[in-house]
């Protein structure tokens, strides 16, 4: 092999570790944008959830506030009720 050959052929080899290099850099930047994504989208899924939970609370609150008044109504009819049969 002569010194012109073992140059090509190092100047090949170089050329082609710089080309692994920018691919590895192109997966690289490649897999941090795709978890970017993926932490964006789990964000994105706690604030929903967040928010379902909100509403689900209120959601409770009411029912509760419902049942409460269903009952205080219920009280009152039976007095009423009790009253209409003493007369």
């Amino acid at each position: 092999m002569t010194l012109k050959t073992a140059l090509k052929m190092t100047a090949a080899a170089a050329s082609l570790a710089v080309l692994a290099g920018c691919a590895s850099t192109s997966a690289l930047e490649e897999v941090r944008m795709t978890a970017e994504s993926a932490q964006a989208d789990a964000a994105e899924a706690r604030s929903m959830a967040s928010q379902a939970l909100n509403t689900a609370n209120q959601a409770q609150r009411d029912a509760q506030a419902a049942l409460q008044m269903s009952e205080q109504n219920r009280e009152e009819m039976s007095r009423q009720f009790q009253r209409s049969m003493q007369k």
